[in-house]
């Protein structure tokens, strides 16, 4: 058996892409698939598998980390898969917009000038002060979920942070059981530019995260009280150095529609003997 894949990768988050809209597998299948060819020295090497299926005329995105673990979505995945789309799957496109269904719910896509932009799941579970210990530590952090649970932990200087220590405890902590979480360390650089870095769960750090540079920015947003009613554009600064912007709008106490823009590529193609 033989399985065509996409190499693709948004801010150095990368993935490895395969085609399932005609014939989808069982999700034992790609479980075990992401698990084998994630790994670095014995496979492709990636931060996990992206699926595409589909229901009908809908487009569906399915995201497996490279431990094999089903994540509800991812910022970046999605970005890569809206380029994929574009170029692959015109049959999905309505007008040069999109929408594809994640665990997390519907996202809209669009790619201008071939930078993708999604449109992220509403946020919801905000926690402005979430207190608690790790590894002897007294941490202060806040929580929301982007369509994964972020929580966000404000630092000095992200570079002096052990990122797989540190987040792999919080990631763990009683306090976010049973689902974990995801972490970012937060540093602020100006009044609408922060950096990040960010622990995944079921990948350890990555060199960048779109849930968390969503999460991220919204946090920073509502703690340094620099919220307007819409056009809220935040700049966040990953590991990769690449810059991911966030935008969104604040009513009634709450943020909304939010995006997530940044580059994107197909890198490669190949073919696996499975």
């Amino acid at each position: 058996m033989k399985q065509l894949f996409y190499k693709v990768q948004a801010s150095g988050n990368d993935f490895i892409l395969i085609d399932k809209t005609t014939k989808s597998e069982t999700t034992a299948w790609y479980k075990k698939f992401s698990r084998k060819f994630s790994a670095a020295k014995t496979g492709i090497g990636a931060d996990g598998v992206l699926v595409a299926e589909s229901q009908g005329k809908k487009l569906v995105m399915r995201i497996f980390n490279a431990d094999g673990s089903e994540a509800e979505m991812c910022g970046n995945g999605a970005r890569a898969f809206a380029l994929w789309t574009t170029l692959f799957k015109k049959r999905f496109l309505n007008k040069g917009y999109m929408e594809f269904t994640t665990k997390a719910g519907v996202i809209a896509a669009k790619v201008e000038k071939g930078i993708p932009s999604i449109r992220l799941s509403e946020p919801f579970d905000f926690r402005g002060s979430v207190k608690f210990k790790v590894n002897g530590r007294d941490i202060a952090a806040s929580f929301v979920n982007t369509g994964v649970p972020h929580t966000v932990v404000f630092v000095e200087k992200t570079d002096i942070i052990d990122v797989d220590t540190l987040g792999s405890a919080i990631r763990y902590h009683e306090k976010f059981k049973p689902a974990g979480t995801n972490v970012n360390f937060l540093e602020v650089l100006g009044k609408r530019k922060i950096k990040i870095r960010t622990y995944e769960r079921g990948v350890g750090e990555t060199l960048a995260c779109g849930t968390g540079a969503a999460a991220s920015a919204i946090i920073f947003a509502l703690r340094t009280n620099i919220l307007q009613p819409k056009n809220n554009v935040i700049s966040v600064l990953t590991k990769s150095n690449t810059v991911l912007t966030v935008s969104f709008e604040y009513a009634n106490n709450k943020p909304s529609s939010v995006w997530l823009r940044g580059a994107a590529d197909i890198t490669y193609t190949g073919t696996l003997e499975l």
